[in-house]
Order: C-alpha cells, then structure tokens, then sequence
C-alpha cells in the first residue's frame, strides 16, 4: 500500500473511531473527551471533527458539545430498512422466546473480528439479559460467537483470540469450542464474557450454506441448567432452520 494510501486509511479508521465514541451513554461529546479517549492529539481531534460536522456525520450544538450529525439519518433509515426482520422472523423469535419459557432471543451477526446484534426479543421474565440492537460484542466470548467461527480456519480463530483478556493463549481453547458447535449444530456458553450470564446459540444458513447469522437464548447461569439447555438447544436448531428457509439475512427478503 503507497504512503498517501496507508494515511487515508488511517484518517478513515480515526474518524470512524470518533464516531463510535457516541452511543446511548454518551450522545453528546466535547473535544476534550474525545481527545482523552481517543489518545489522539488535540489538533487531530479537531480536525476529525471539522471534517465530519462538513460531512453532516457530526453537528455542534454551539455550547462546545457535538452530536451525531443529521446526515447520519439517512444512512440509519437505510440500514433499518437492511436489517429489519420481516414479520414471519420476528414472530419465529418470539415464539422460540415462548418455547424456552420467556427467555430473550437474539440474532447476530459477524462483523469483521467482532459480531452485532441485529434482531432481538426481549422475553418475559423479569430477570433477563438484554443487548441493544446494534451494539457490537467480542468474538471470542459466548455462544453465538462459538457458533459464528464454526467454519471458521484456524488463522481467523487466532486473530479473534489475540483480542481476548488471555491473548495468542486463548487460540486453541475457542479452536475446539467453534470445532465444537461444527460438529454439535450448537453451542453453550456459562459466564465467557460475563460472569452468571449463560447462552445456546445455533446458526443460520446463507444459500451457499455458509453461517450467515446466529440466533441465541440468553439468561442466568442457574437457569441454564444442563436439562433445561438440552431443551433450549433443540428449540433453537429447529427455529434456526425455519429462520433460514426464511432467507432474510442482509435484506435478502
């Protein structure tokens, strides 16, 4: 890659770093904060966000605090459009949320070295675990990961290792759980991510049988017990081929 390219590519990678920096928590910033969480120098910061506010990707409110831009609007409105479920989906998830006695469903998908919530069902119990849709989740940990790098090849499992607490070590543990769900269909998880947070997970299928998404049961560890995971895994792999037969992933429908 030429020098100028290898900077514009770092410029791009800064700037989408900027904007993650706002979420639900933080939905204004100032200068200040993002420097310090960035890392990056003042007159970077300043730069970056010039250069998105001209975008409309970032807007001054005018009292030294800056908000996602209204051009992001346009670019929401169509990934909503990508991504929403169509109605035969959302009421599989639900009634596998019914099957499994009110625990909350979601569907992911992977995103480079990382996987995000696209879809969810919150469930009925009072007690549940909860994942915004679009917030994005290590690879490493849970089932729905062990089930996205089912097919995955031994280089890819490593680089997600490498991003975990125990680094390069991890490689042979997430080695044999993703080999695992290959084999099994499914997969489960107690406490890999967050201690008392238990998942089952399965995987849907693309039309060139590739793993285009995982859908997953998500609660407390003393729920999930070995019985009750045994019923959770076959409702899942039973509501994952129907949610494939569906064909939705990515806008497909």
């Amino acid at each position: 890659m030429a020098e100028s390219e290898s900077g514009g590519v770092r410029s791009v990678q800064r700037a989408v770093d900027l904007l993650s920096l706002y979420d639900a928590e933080h939905p204004t910033r100032t200068v200040r904060e993002l420097v310090d969480a960035t890392g990056l120098a003042k007159t970077t910061v300043v730069r970056l966000v010039r250069t998105l506010e001209e975008c409309g990707l970032l807007w001054s409110r005018g009292d030294g605090r800056t908000v996602p831009g209204p051009g992001l609007l346009r670019w929401a409105e169509l990934a909503r459009t990508t991504w929403q479920l169509p109605e035969a989906a959302l009421a599989r998830i639900k009634e596998l949320s019914e099957e499994s006695g009110g625990e909350a469903v979601h569907l992911y998908v992977r995103q480079g070295l990382a996987r995000v919530c696209v879809a969810r069902h919150e469930g009925t119990r009072t007690l549940r675990h909860v994942v915004r849709v679009g917030a994005e989740m290590p690879l490493w940990s849970g089932a729905a990961s062990h089930v996205l790098l089912s097919r995955a090849d031994r280089a890819e499992i490593d680089a997600v290792a490498e991003l975990s607490p125990q680094g390069s070590e991890y490689g042979d543990t997430l080695w044999e759980r993703s080999r695992t769900a290959a084999v099994r269909g499914w997969a489960v998880s107690h406490g890999e991510r967050e201690t008392g947070v238990s998942g089952v997970a399965a995987p849907l299928l693309d039309r060139q049988g590739r793993v285009a998404a995982a859908v997953a049961l998500g609660g407390p560890t003393a729920r999930f017990t070995e019985e009750a995971v045994a019923g959770f895994a076959d409702a899942l792999v039973e509501a994952a081929r129907s949610l494939t037969a569906l064909d939705f992933i990515g806008g497909a429908a």
